[in-house]
């Protein structure tokens, strides 16, 4: 496996990003973001996306978005041909590692319920604490709840 690299990017990367993006959501979910609501989150204050690379090539991303200190993580994305090989855990650590700096001390994600991401974010030390019903709407009228986790930084 090669070396997994996390950097900082900003609007200029957004074509990087839908990239991924668009390999990375299966649109039968409803999860998936647009690039005018990609970079519009962006263009405001406390948001911050990091790019994973292997080589040359961009393989994931997460958008963050920090109000007083505390954060959600607002989008998390790994391509399907890179998934398990430790991208998603490198960019989540990212985000902490970048909280911290900002004296944050939890992060905050929303996941669909039934979605198998659910078992990482558990290993990486977040909790359940909500439920959001009907939350994401997708193809062909679908509703699917969301569930609402957080980790405390000092317990990561």
């Amino acid at each position: 496996m090669s070396d997994i690299v996390v950097t900082e990017a900003g609007i200029s990367a957004i074509d990087r990003v839908m990239e991924v993006m668009n390999s990375a959501f299966d649109p039968g979910y409803g999860e998936a973001w647009n690039e005018v609501q990609t970079m519009s989150m962006l263009a405001m204050p406390g948001v911050w996306l990091s790019l994973a690379w292997i080589g040359e090539q961009p393989v994931g991303f997460a958008l963050n978005r920090q109000i007083v200190d505390e954060a959600e993580l607002l989008l998390l994305a790994v391509s399907p041909d890179h998934r398990r090989q430790g991208v998603a855990m490198a960019l989540i650590d990212r985000s902490r590692a970048i909280l911290r700096q900002r004296n944050g001390h939890r992060l905050h994600l929303e996941v669909r319920h039934n979605n198998p991401a659910i078992e990482l974010y558990k290993r990486a030390g977040f909790v359940q604490i909500g439920r959001r019903p009907g939350y994401y709407h997708g193809a062909n009228g679908q509703i699917h709840d969301a569930l609402t986790l957080s980790c405390a930084l000092s317990q990561a």
